[in-house]
């Protein structure tokens, strides 16, 4: 009997590395053009739906409640960022380690990896939730928030702040889920938020007449069922990683190569939350409370187009983390010019787009002349140089995926650190466009910043093509 159990527990750990090779076949053997497409797909088409909400959440505040009320969740955009912030560099980080782990199938390192961030985004999202409303007025005071403003900012943020723990946990299994090669169920994730979102938004906004409150009540129950659907995945087995007790206690090694590996985006999200305090500031200096809400709905359509690039470097990543980690760097170098391509393609299809019916676009979001006269001024400045941002994502995609660190950081963090001194600087030159032409200078500087960080890195790829 015992010998029986002996062999049943042989054959059971057997049947279970082989589920795990079968989960990851994909990434090993399939070609890239083709892998690249199978991934990046649903997390374009993920993304895409969720910038779909953005969109149609401020069509339905702007509509609904009227201008202040989108300067109003403007306003907010800093706090969701440090969520953002936390959860991307978690998820992104562990990413890397995952997908890298599966590549040299060391499934315990993976699952050791996978339990400490379930830890790590509940502790934040607990501690964010807690000081968030705490000091939340002088938040608001602090991210620009005039007098008009700051009741509608005060109403959103206190109500999505308790949202903060299932934000963070979707956001960083997302990634996780991402570096297994199991695209559609990340894709589902995001799907299952942003959907029912815009069924619960007009319920509560114009049925329950709860305004912004009502919007942000929307997002944090939408939070709460992707988190019920991201519990099922990870304990029901199909995921080729496994939530141990055993993993939940947190390892320290893990951890620091987390937060290396993720620290470009961490940066980049931070960096991001201080240029939107600034941006704030300074609109309420050089151009009111109808500048802010300008910001916020050209903030919402260039998230539209962005999020196509940002799917297809979402796709890339685990390509990359396994294929590197398997030595396979042909695979990286071709994974890498077609991501390329396809996503500069987008930029400029999505430039043309925004730039042909600039006033169309603004129209669906008010009937304000002032807000629209403003707004179509900036969004045709502000989306000059976009065609270029796609080769900065995928540059700064690449060295994370690659667990380097500091190339991810100093893009990155370099990159918002020029935007923030132009910001601080233009408008003194040229007031408000000043603000708006910060944005296609930036770009074009740091098509080449990256440039020069990308060439580099394909000259070591061919050399280790060359030894093989």
């Amino acid at each position: 009997m015992q010998l029986l159990c002996i062999i049943f527990v042989g054959k059971f750990d057997e049947m279970k590395e082989n589920i795990m090779k079968n989960k990851n076949h994909i990434l090993a053997d399939e070609r890239i053009g083709r892998l690249l497409i199978k991934l990046s797909t649903p997390a374009m088409v993920a993304m895409f739906v969720m910038a779909l909400y953005n969109i149609v959440d401020t069509i339905y505040i702007g509509r609904g409640v009227g201008p202040l009320a989108i300067a109003g969740i403007t306003i907010v955009f800093p706090i969701q960022m440090i969520v953002m912030a936390i959860a991307m560099m978690l998820g992104i980080g562990s990413a890397s380690i995952i997908s890298r782990a599966l590549g040299a199938k060391d499934y315990q390192k993976a699952n050791k990896a996978l339990g400490n961030i379930i830890v790590l985004v509940t502790g934040f999202g607990l501690l964010m939730a807690t000081l968030g409303n705490i000091f939340l007025d002088d938040l608001l005071q602090i991210f620009g928030a005039t007098g008009n403003i700051l009741p509608y900012s005060r109403d959103y943020a206190s109500i999505i702040l308790y949202g903060t723990v299932f934000h963070s946990f979707a956001m960083a299994s997302n990634n996780i889920i991402r570096s297994e090669g199991r695209a559609k169920i990340a894709m589902m994730t995001m799907l299952i938020s942003a959907i029912l979102n815009i069924i619960l938004d007009p319920i509560f906004i114009f049925v329950l007449k709860m305004g912004v409150r009502g919007a942000a009540l929307a997002t944090v129950i939408s939070q709460i069922a992707t988190v019920i659907y991201l519990v099922y995945y990870f304990f029901t087995g199909k995921s080729s990683l496994k939530i141990r007790v055993g993993d939940l206690r947190l390892n320290k090694k893990i951890i620091l190569e987390t937060i290396a590996i993720g620290s470009a985006s961490f940066f980049r999200q931070i960096s991001g939350s201080i240029l939107i305090i600034i941006m704030n500031n300074t609109l309420k200096v050089y151009g009111g409370d109808l500048s802010i809400a300008a910001f916020g709905i050209i903030h919402r359509l260039l998230m539209f187009v962005a999020m196509p690039i940002f799917g297809i470097a979402q796709g890339l990543q685990p390509i990359i983390g396994f294929n590197y980690g398997a030595r396979r760097y042909d695979k990286v170098r071709r994974g890498l010019k077609l991501a390329i391509r396809a996503s500069s393609i987008m930029g400029l299809c999505g430039t043309l787009i925004l730039i042909a019916f600039t006033r169309p676009l603004l129209t669906i979001f008010t009937n304000n002349q002032e807000l629209l006269d403003l707004g179509s001024n900036a969004l045709r400045i502000y989306v000059l140089a976009f065609p270029l941002f796609g080769f900065q994502v995928i540059g700064s995609t690449l060295f994370q995926a690659l667990g380097k660190a500091k190339q991810a950081l100093g893009l990155t963090l370099g990159k918002q650190l020029f935007v923030i001194l132009m910001v601080l600087v233009l408008p003194q030159l040229l007031q408000l466009n000043g603000v708006w032409l910060t944005f296609p200078i930036t770009d074009v500087v740091f098509f080449f910043v990256t440039l020069a960080f990308y060439l580099p890195q394909m000259r070591e790829f061919d050399a280790k093509i060359a030894k093989t």
